[in-house]
């Protein structure tokens, strides 16, 4: 209880106390004797928490602005840039189509997007209202815009939810109750009597425990056992990020103690560490280098810049005087205020007692009574803090939603926790009245994927497909889905019952969901064998580890690309059974049997308990590829070097010209001819980009962001001409989406992803 409280105080903080001392003409040698330690770790006095009225006054402490105002301008800054990019402006006629028949997974079923120009007018105004927030004009009203659109659109769609997108919700709905307008604001020019006034205590203390709440709950989450045993993101390690690492720790060590023990120790003590004079300095650089890193990591927005921005408001709220104080006194006009004295504000509660400089200000402009406003502020600071301490951990209230997850994720801070991978996703609906069965290719209708994990979006997707199917001939539908997925690396196993109609199916927010299958945790230790397996084959061969409940079986169709496909049973019992040649095979553990490509068989578990098995396969195609791959390319190495004598057939003839141009590429007949140079010249593509310089790097990012921010204001222009005059023409309003979609010169896929081989591996 006492290191708690402790940490309670911290996160009031230490700006009263410190900043009077700065300001003070008393030399602060004299300060500091008179200061318990207490006040001089936390800055406040015991008593200061001994009554109600105590802690209202500590709350309403008056606070320098300045802090609070350059975070205000850079969150509005942030989001303003955010709402072009992953709030989705610049392709919202893609995710929102007006007409079609799409399926959707709003938190509550009653909420729709608007018709597609209207959505465009929510946007423009989540925009206004993060713009507002950023210069601080008309700071309430357009705090109201913003968050009013924003949770409008953040409810409308579960399956963008994410931790970060609602910690943007929370911070702008901290902010509208907030005086974030006392600095560098336009409100402050136009209202002399707010500018650069002292803005309560609590409007820090909100936000650094909300800081604090954000890096110490994500680092108590990591706590889990899949997390400091290295499964739940140990691909992270083969990143270029971490090649510093694995010059002196092998990959393996590096997912161990970089990726999964720093990160862990990292959110445990980051809240921390800023806090306090001493490690501050420290701390700033870690977290700094952690979202620089996340941001080349992970397509996550403007979250590691909002975490960077949210570093500051740790330090003395004066930084911002400081820091621009130093800068030439020409640029006085356009910089903040550097002025010592904020003047006196309503808003805050003043001690009886004033230093000599602060009488010089008006009485009537300060108070030491507490008002009902200061009351109210303290009994929302102590609500909110409470709230967001119990929120991730309220998923025994939200059962319906404990997916092998602890519940809603996206506001539980558990961040990259959990790792999943989807070897098997089938749609099975049957004709409520003639019995008739078909198969839906997975994710149809729908633009998401996400759909897959999570029991609440699966009950929603399969009402949808109920509603649509009839239009097909499909009467009185019933949906079936059989998925299979793998968490932190372990067996690929199904999540849901495949023999419940998901249509049909109970599902409540408060009570847990019947139809979710158990985590095979008992199967978890298989992990540590299933690298010395994999290590155990040659580069050719794949393995798909399989793990299955009593009484069910999976139906599978191998390819004929995959040839060589066998399974090894190495737990439990099974029954194989060859459909084309109706027949079964029962196997025990170790024994494998060869099933035949281009056909379907069954595995059904026999066994008491979970059966587990693999799949070990060649893509010969693929591998056939590569063989002649590897001979183009030798005997291309022979013609840059002048020692092939062969005359070479038409077919080969363009690999001799493949380093003057593209056409080479265009004028090969042969397709793996073609296909080499294709894939040659994506290589070096990839190569070039990532040999660029720091200026090139720079230009390519900020011409392709300024194509895309460009083709959100165009489209939303064009939306708000229709709403308010009217469609235009209709080969009018072609020309025009097509200059929206107008892209740079010589654009090009994305090279910086993994190059893909051509030739993808068959599904299982």
């Amino acid at each position: 209880m006492e290191a708690r409280d402790a940490i309670a105080g911290a996160l009031v903080a230490n700006d009263g106390e410190a900043d009077t001392a700065k300001k003070s003409a008393t030399p602060i040698t004299d300060k500091a004797h008179t200061q318990s330690r207490m006040e001089q770790i936390l800055g406040f006095k015991k008593e200061d928490l001994s009554s109600w009225q105590s802690l209202v006054a500590l709350l309403n402490r008056p606070t320098d602005p300045a802090s609070l105002g350059i975070f205000r301008c850079l969150f509005g800054l942030l989001m303003a840039i955010d709402i072009t990019q992953e709030r989705g402006l610049s392709h919202l006629d893609y995710k929102y189509l007006d007409g079609a028949p799409v399926c959707r997974f709003p938190l509550f079923n009653f909420l729709q997007p608007l018709p597609l120009d209207w959505m465009y007018l929510v946007y423009l105004v989540m925009f206004l209202g993060a713009l507002g927030i950023m210069v601080g004009c008309f700071y309430r009203l357009s705090c109201l815009m913003f968050i009013s659109t924003y949770w409008y659109i953040f409810f409308l769609d579960k399956t963008a939810w994410n931790n970060h997108s609602y910690l943007y919700g929370l911070i702008a709905f901290q902010l509208t109750l907030m005086d974030g307008n006392r600095y560098w604001s336009i409100d402050g020019l136009r209202r002399p009597t707010i500018r650069n006034a002292h803005v309560p205590l609590w409007n820090y203390t909100i936000l650094r425990t909300q800081i604090f709440i954000v890096y110490f709950i994500a680092g108590i989450k990591k706590l889990d056992a899949d997390w400091v045993e290295g499964y739940s993101m140990s691909y992270l390690a083969h990143h270029w990020l971490f090649d510093p690492f694995k010059a002196i720790l092998p990959v393996e060590l590096v997912s161990l103690l970089v990726v999964h023990g720093g990160g862990l120790a990292l959110d445990l003590t980051a809240g921390y560490l800023l806090f306090f004079d001493a490690t501050r300095p420290a701390a700033i650089f870690f977290v700094s280098y952690f979202h620089c890193m996340n941001s080349q990591l992970f397509s996550i927005g403007m979250f590691p810049y909002t975490m960077l921005a949210t570093s500051p408001l740790f330090c003395y709220t004066d930084w911002p005087r400081r820091f621009f104080g130093s800068f030439p006194a020409v640029l006085g006009p356009v910089l903040p205020l550097t002025s010592v004295q904020p003047q006196p504000s309503t808003s805050c509660v003043y001690p009886d007692t004033c230093s000599a400089d602060q009488q010089e200000t008006p009485p009537a402009a300060k108070t030491s009574k507490l008002r009902l406003k200061h009351k109210l502020g303290a009994l929302f600071t102590i609500l909110y803090i409470t709230e967001q301490f119990f929120m991730p951990y309220s998923h025994f209230i939200t059962k319906g939603y404990n997916n092998w997850t602890n519940g809603l994720y996206g506001y539980s801070w558990d961040m990259m926790v959990h790792s999943r991978s989807h070897q098997h996703v089938k749609i099975t609906y049957k004709d409520g009245k003639t019995g008739e069965i078909g198969y839906l290719n997975p994710g149809v209708f729908t633009q998401s994927r996400r759909w897959k994990d999570h029991g609440d979006m699966l009950k929603q997707y399969a009402t949808c497909l109920s509603d649509l199917l009839p239009r097909y001939n499909i009467s009185e539908p019933e949906v079936y889905f059989d998925i299979w997925v793998s968490i932190n690396e372990r067996f690929q196993q199904r999540i849901f019952d495949p023999r419940v109609d998901i249509v049909k199916a109970d599902w409540s927010p408060f009570k847990p969901n019947t139809w979710l299958m158990p985590l095979l945790v008992d199967l978890s230790p298989w992990r540590t064998k299933f690298q010395e397996i994999e290590g155990s084959l040659d580069n050719q061969t794949e393995i798909v580890f399989i793990a299955d409940f009593p009484g069910l079986h999976l139906e599978n169709f191998v390819s004929e690309d995959l040839g060589n496909t066998s399974i090894h049973l190495l737990q439990g019992r099974v029954n194989v059974e060859i459909v084309e040649e109706k027949k079964n095979y029962t196997l025990q553990p170790g024994e494998q049997i060869k099933v035949p490509a281009g056909a379907y068989h069954k595995v059904y578990t026999v066994s008491e308990d979970p059966s587990c098995y693999m799949y070990v396969y060649v893509n010969t195609t693929e591998s056939a590829l590569q063989e002649n791959f590897t001979k183009l390319f030798e005997l291309q190495e022979r013609i840059r070097n002048g020692t092939e004598t062969e005359p070479l057939p038409p077919e080969l003839q363009p690999l001799m010209t493949a380093d003057d141009d593209g056409g080479a590429e265009v004028n090969a007949t042969d397709p793996i001819v073609r296909l080499f140079l294709k894939r040659q010249r994506r290589m070096k593509e990839v190569k070039k980009r990532r040999e660029a310089g720091v200026l090139e790097r720079l230009e390519r990012f900020a011409v392709k962001k300024y194509y895309t921010i460009r083709r959100g204001f165009l489209m939303t222009a064009i939306a708000i001409r229709n709403l308010a005059v009217g469609l235009p023409p209709l080969d009018q309003l072609r020309s025009e989406v097509a200059f929206a979609n107008m892209k740079e010169p010589q654009a090009e896929d994305n090279q910086d992803d993994r190059l893909k081989d051509e030739v993808g591996h068959g599904e299982l």
